[in-house]
């Protein structure tokens, strides 16, 4: 059975079938066929979502999943017919942009913006710069970031915008169609479809783990990871690595610990989700990490744990890391000298290349020395690569010498093997307010403002986690990139947090690997065009 509960008005039958395109997208209903006794709640009361005209229609439908687990639908408002597709140029920057000789982009100064319009006019084609416009969060003040060019004509469908951006490309500019109802802030009706998981540990009888699959090195869907551990739900879970020149795909980039082992380290202080099997003490909290290398009397700082050395994806390791040691998302910094610990857990194989590898059984003693990196490591054994100078670190080293590794990440608990922690950033919300720390966790690239206007200021796909003021955990996805599907900003996913009842939130991945599973079924609405994203890791209850 279900229980469904409407916040402000709707009328009978809103919910049904949503359109998605050509697509008929079910949604939950009270003749949804579920399992368990009723559940009488939603997340918290009935405050509407804080998303589009206040008086939008909105809809939540609730079932218990397992003792101490719901599972609760939201439905907000509806598509608009009065929501144009717009056509957005790539803006190419003149003497007065920060980087002259960058490519052109989304955002640009407001000079390079206008000498575009310009451009645009003379070709036969009218349009605007407008000003993007950072609202104030807790480390970024508010402003205009820069401006975007737009053309003044507007459509009623993609293949309409499509059509006038070919026109455009003929005459030597390049931009994109987008959906008017994908901007930030925008005051369009609808539709926002949003997923929510509540575990209350006073009645969870479950486990509340985290997984990667068989290997931090191979991407799994979501739906495969729930199944492969009987979850009841899940929803993917922090950021990872997708292309190789950026590492080994998979990957986590940030902090993971999985069953109290630890997998991955933080990338700088950014924050980290922490969960417990029992669903007691969820907590947002910003992990630190130390691993040393002991040979005889010398001690030597690792850089990371299974991870290609060389490569950090989102940055945010040492002073030696370049072009910075501080977090930048969607970055790659670079290393040519790094020490990387290794673990059986990583994949087939440890990242093959130049180098050192010192591969070390239980005990801490060498079994071999590699002068190419890239070894298939026994069950039990773990490994040390070098690269560049570091490699003259391990080159001494001989079969049967002892090498003391040490690792100790601080999570601002007690670490068991009862423990996962998840990598995210920003948070969202902090002791019930919402506080976006966009600067700290390098979702604010200054000399780029074309990355905070996408990832931050734009509708997503979002995935988020937290607890409430009664200590449950709280897991949410918004679906987005669709016309009826229109996704949060990242000061939207705040607020959406804070109704919620959230007193402590973290943005997790989005986008493409935005994804809930519940009873084995993919509840969400994937973004991209091929389907579900295999993904790095995943939160799962069973």
């Amino acid at each position: 059975m279900t229980s469904r509960r409407r916040v402000s008005a709707i009328s009978a039958g809103a919910v049904g079938i949503l359109m998605a395109g050509s697509t008929a997208i079910p949604t939950l209903s009270a003749s949804a066929s579920t399992q368990g006794p009723a559940d009488t709640s939603v997340t918290r009361g009935s405050e509407p979502l804080p998303l589009g005209p206040s008086d939008l229609p909105e809809e939540r439908t609730s079932r218990t999943l397992q003792p101490g687990v719901t599972f609760t639908h939201i439905d907000r408002g509806a598509p608009s017919p009065d929501v144009p597709w717009v056509v957005e140029l790539n803006i190419p920057p003149t003497s007065s942009s920060k980087d002259p000789d960058g490519p052109a982009r989304s955002v640009q100064d407001k000079a390079s913006a206008d000498a575009l319009v310009s451009h645009l006019r003379a070709a036969g084609f009218s349009s605007r710069a407008e000003p993007v416009r950072q609202p104030a969060v807790a480390d970024v003040d508010a402003g205009v970031i820069g401006h975007r060019v737009r053309l003044s004509t507007t459509h009623q469908s993609r293949t309409e915008a499509d059509a006038t951006a070919a026109k455009l490309k003929a005459h030597g500019f390049s931009g994109r169609t987008w959906y008017a109802g994908w901007d930030g802030g925008s005051r369009a009706s609808g539709h926002w479809s949003v997923n929510v998981v509540t575990i209350d540990p006073n009645s969870f009888e479950g486990r509340l783990t985290g997984t990667y699959g068989p290997d931090l090195e191979q991407r799994e869907k979501t739906t495969e990871l729930a199944r492969s551990t009987g979850a009841s739900a899940a929803v993917n879970g922090g950021f990872f690595t997708m292309s190789p020149k950026a590492g080994a795909e998979g990957d986590p980039s940030g902090v993971g610990v999985y069953d109290g082992v630890f997998a991955s380290e933080p990338v700088g202080d950014r924050p980290a989700l922490v969960l417990q099997q029992d669903a007691r003490r969820t907590a947002v909290t910003r992990p630190t990490w130390e691993g040393t290398i002991r040979l005889g009397s010398r001690t030597v700082d690792l850089d990371g744990k299974n991870r290609v050395p060389g490569l950090i994806r989102n940055c945010g390791g040492d002073a030696s890391d370049s072009p910075t040691f501080l977090p930048m998302h969607d970055t790659t910094c670079t290393d040519s000298s790094e020490l990387v610990a290794f673990d059986s857990s990583f994949g087939a194989r440890t990242p093959s290349g130049p180098g050192t590898e010192a591969v070390l059984d239980r005990s801490g003693r060498v079994t071999r020395v590699l002068h190419s990196r890239g070894a298939q490591l026994r069950d039990g054994e773990t490994s040390v690569q070098g690269i560049g100078s570091k490699t003259t670190v391990l080159e001494t080293l001989e079969v049967g010498d002892r090498v003391g590794v040490k690792e100790r990440v601080d999570i601002g608990a007690p670490l068991t093997p009862r423990t996962t922690v998840v990598n995210g950033g920003p948070e969202l919300v902090r002791s019930g307010s919402e506080h976006i720390t966009q600067k700290r966790d390098g979702m604010n690239q200054v000399d780029n403002p074309s990355f905070d206007y996408g990832w931050v200021l734009q509708r997503n796909p979002r995935t988020f986690a937290g607890t409430d003021a009664k200590g449950r955990t709280v897991l949410v996805t918004v679906d987005g990139r669709q016309p009826d599907q229109l996704g949060v900003s990242i000061p939207e996913a705040a607020a959406v947090a804070k109704s919620l009842g959230m007193r402590e939130a973290i943005n997790l991945d989005g986008g493409g690997s935005t994804a809930m599973s519940v009873k084995d079924q993919l509840v969400s609405s994937p973004s991209d065009a091929g389907g579900e994203r295999p993904v790095g890791d995943a939160i799962v209850v069973r």
